[in-house]
């Protein structure tokens, strides 16, 4: 079996990778066009069925998506969200990695949605990032699997890159019948289809010397994937929507939970001039082609490469976690356990994993007891994963973590976020049981 720690390692070989304005402003006058301006944003979401190519020259695969919408907004922003349910069953939004929106938590504060609802809401986005919006909750089962959306949040501060794409990949189990079967169910040797934005493969085209932000978005249903691209250097500098410190992903490969981000920096160097690198993702069992970067034979976007990436704009998280005085609490994971349910059993009244005093920092000792990996995703704040000897954390910041079987790893956050809030937990198994619990920062 590959060990988590080690797939960068082992799973790839070491040698390859204004007419119309003027006229509104005469009609509206400055008064209205103020108010207009200031006006938040707003977005519509729909979950409906829907089709995807997920077969060579077969008809598309029925599935239940959220549209294709370009979710883009600025730090700052609040967006007014609409959301309506035109799907055969109650669902939920799960918004991955936004800290501190209370109403917008699932579950705990926002109940299922019922077929044929609607529902209005405000997101505040005062953090940039790369974060993700699905129905994976109430998803276990269902009658058919869900695409997740992408959510995009720019920085105030201009960020120095050439462009900026987002990078999909979700994985798929086709029964013999050719149906798309839900997770949480028994795939009975069913295929696995993997795509990229929606696609069956992806290909980026960059010109000699341009610098590409990358923003890797796991949405495998329970598989952790590692990723490579050949041939070029893959600098990481964000992780779960959280800048970090730059640093060169090991041999060039990232390693992701199901839920996770990764926000990458490649220069394509003038020597790769029409070259072609493939992008490999290895699911645990064998690694696979699912894009290219191609360097094309243009001429030099510059003279030569941009300087080493600088961190991107803090998003504010405290520099420093006082462990000394943390709360420490004990989370098993994985096993026989009563306290951890599925998401369609919650019931807001239920006893809480732990309780918080705001300002605090808690500590949570994460022992997996199953016997296969196990991913663990808070929600509400982002944690520091520590060191074995609790003496200093990575530098950097996560809100999803895989665990190994029998293995105990220790994180900490500040409870900066008044409000009660969701823990999840997963096993790596196509079958396996989304669960759930919460806890209250006060």
């Amino acid at each position: 079996m590959v060990r988590i720690n080690d797939m960068a390692d082992h799973i790839f070989r070491p040698d390859r990778r204004a007419l119309l304005a003027g006229l509104g402003a005469s009609l509206l006058g400055p008064a209205s066009l103020r108010a207009a301006a200031e006006a938040p944003p707003s977005h519509t979401l729909r979950a409906r069925p829907d089709l995807l190519a997920l077969r060579a020259g077969e008809p598309g695969t029925p599935i239940w998506s959220l549209g294709d919408a370009n979710l883009r907004f600025k730090q700052g922003e609040r967006p007014e969200i609409a959301f309506a349910n035109d799907l055969p069953a109650p669902v939920v939004l799960n918004w991955r990695g936004i800290d501190g929106v209370p109403a917008a938590e699932p579950l705990v504060s926002r109940a299922p949605v019922a077929a044929g609802v609607s529902e209005t809401f405000e997101l505040p986005l005062r953090h940039a990032g790369t974060f993700l919006c699905d129905l994976a909750l109430l998803g276990d089962g269902a009658a058919r699997p869900c695409r997740a959306l992408p959510l995009i949040v720019t920085e105030r501060e201009a960020v120095a890159v050439d462009r900026d794409e987002v990078c999909l990949i979700e994985d798929w189990r086709l029964g013999l019948d050719g149906t798309a079967i839900a997770p949480g169910a028994d795939p009975k040797g069913a295929v696995p289809i993997y795509t990229v934005n929606g696609q069956a493969s992806w290909e980026i085209q960059l010109r000699p010397n341009e610098r590409l932000r990358i923003r890797f978005i796991s949405g495998m249903q329970r598989s952790v994937m590692a990723l490579k691209i050949e041939d070029h250097e893959a600098w990481v500098v964000a992780l779960d929507g959280e800048p970090a410190e730059p640093f060169l992903a090991r041999r060039g490969a990232l390693v992701l939970a199901p839920g996770t981000r990764a926000d990458v920096f490649i220069d394509a160097a003038a020597r790769l001039s029409g070259a072609a690198s493939s992008i490999l993702m290895h699911d645990g069992k064998e690694p696979r082609p699912i894009g290219r970067l191609v360097v094309s034979k243009d001429p030099p976007v510059r003279n030569s490469v941009l300087p080493p990436a600088r961190p991107l704009p803090s998003n504010g998280l405290p520099d420093r976690l006082d462990l000394k005085t943390a709360l420490r609490v004990e989370l098993p994971l994985g096993g026989p356990q009563t306290d951890w349910i599925a998401p369609a059993k919650f019931v807001a009244n239920s006893s809480p994993a732990f309780r918080a005093k705001a300002g605090r920092t808690v500590v949570l000792g994460l022992t997996n007891r199953a016997e296969i990996t196990t991913v663990f995703h808070l929600h509400g704040h982002h944690f520091r994963l520590l060191d074995r000897l609790d003496d200093g954390w990575k530098p950097f910041w996560l809100d999803t973590l895989a665990i190994e079987a029998g293995q105990t790893h220790r994180v900490a956050f500040a409870a900066e976020h008044a409000g009660r809030w969701l823990i999840e937990s997963v096993a790596t198994d196509w079958a396996a049981p989304r669960l759930v619990r919460w806890y209250s920062v006060e």
